[in-house]
């Protein structure tokens, strides 16, 4: 199986991106029995959980952006 990046590097990419233990241990293990299709799984799968979050978080901003303009309106 070629390497298509370190250990290390991978450790540190997981890690940046915000996995838990638990999904870098899952994410390794694929990568030791060459399991590709389940890696990209496995990422896409923590990629939709940030998403999910990135859409809550602009929801509250448009919360605190509708608050405001409203504030600045009776003013």
């Amino acid at each position: 199986m070629p390497q298509y990046t370190s250990t290390q590097a991978i450790l540190q990419n997981l890690k940046d991106a915000g996995c838990d233990p638990k999904t870098v241990e899952q994410f390794l293990l694929l990568r030791k029995a060459g399991d590709r299709k389940e890696q990209l799984k496995l990422l896409s799968i923590h990629r939709k959980q940030l998403l999910d979050k990135v859409h809550r978080e602009e929801k509250r901003i448009d919360c605190l952006d509708y608050l405001v303009y409203q504030i600045k309106k009776e003013a």
